[in-house]
């Protein structure tokens, strides 16, 4: 007989809730994807409920695998236990990220290699048409405009990009100080186009917005208060609109374009590796498979045998 999905308590709950927000805003998930998570996790905490605990701290891999066997008793297939997997190793680690837990306990589950997932990237002329979006004759527009470019010049999550202090960058020598997951840092070089649209943000539309208030942060909103990563996924989506790109594009799919385009140009990999803030090189390899398709399309087009 199959288990009852019942709605998880609040202190389950909130978890998965905070969750699926950081998969929309911070890692630009389509609609459907999140919702499969959402079901996924939901039907973990009602697992885990049932188990009788209360507190995701409380797991360690011998209830994940134990919830896996429950799904393979339930009728569930290889591949949609896979998928399942995937989910909560996703949340664990962003649980463990956030301090919600003190450890990942499906760090140890070996995930079944159920094919490569490619990142999504954007063509170099649709971000040029996101970025040329704002109105730069605003306030607004010239914040805006800033966040979208260095966003792209240095491939910054959305989470470093609104935390992003004043005294962490400098314009004068074109870098920017990031701290990234784990609270590593990284320099990370911008370019001229970001650093003459950042000068103006700072000179004509930063002081409009503050109205005399003060802030240690570069980005901020109302009342002198930070960007929040919800606020500029909204942005993001406005301005895609407006700039006629009509698929799903999210400051996750910026940072894959930032990498994909620099990897493109000929960039070396270990170099877009300390950009993005990478700890292994493995992770930033999944670009260059992105590239290789690329290559051979080129290959099959121009080449005589090809």
């Amino acid at each position: 007989m199959s288990r009852s999905i019942p709605m998880a308590p609040d202190h389950l709950d909130e978890p998965i809730e905070r969750y699926l927000v950081y998969l929309t805003v911070e890692k630009g998930l389509a609609p459907r994807t999140r919702e499969a998570y959402g079901r996924d996790l939901m039907r973990f905490a009602a697992f885990f409920r049932d188990e009788g605990l209360q507190r995701y701290n409380e797991t360690d891999p011998a209830v994940i695998l134990k919830y896996l066997i429950d799904l393979r008793r339930n009728g569930l297939e290889a591949r949609s236990r896979a998928r399942h997997l995937v989910a909560l190793r996703g949340f664990f680690r962003f649980l463990h990220q956030e301090k919600i837990t003190t450890s990942d306990p499906t760090r140890l589950i070996e995930l079944p290699k159920a094919g490569l997932h490619l990142p999504s990237v954007a063509p170099v002329d649709d971000i040029r048409r996101l970025l040329a979006a704002p109105d730069v004759n605003r306030p607004k527009g010239k914040r805006d405009a800033a966040m979208l470019e260095l966003l792209y010049a240095a491939g910054l999550r959305v989470s470093e990009l609104v935390a992003l202090a004043l005294n962490h960058l400098n314009l004068e020598a074109g870098f920017v100080r990031v701290v990234g997951k784990g609270a590593k840092e990284r320099i990370v070089p911008i370019g001229r186009s970001a650093q003459a649209v950042l000068q103006v943000y700072l000179d004509d539309g930063r002081p409009i917005l503050l109205k005399h208030r003060t802030s240690p942060y570069v980005f901020v909103a109302r009342q002198g208060r930070p960007m929040t990563r919800q606020g500029f996924w909204k942005l993001i989506k406005r301005y895609a609109l407006q700039s006629g790109i009509t698929y799903n594009i999210s400051p996750h799919t910026i940072r894959h374009s930032f990498a994909s385009h620099l990897l493109e140009g000929g960039a070396d990999l270990r170099a877009v590796q300390v950009m993005l803030g990478h700890a292994d090189i493995a992770t930033t390899q999944i670009y260059t498979h992105v590239t290789a398709e690329r290559l051979k399309a080129v290959h099959r087009r121009y080449h005589p045998r090809g």
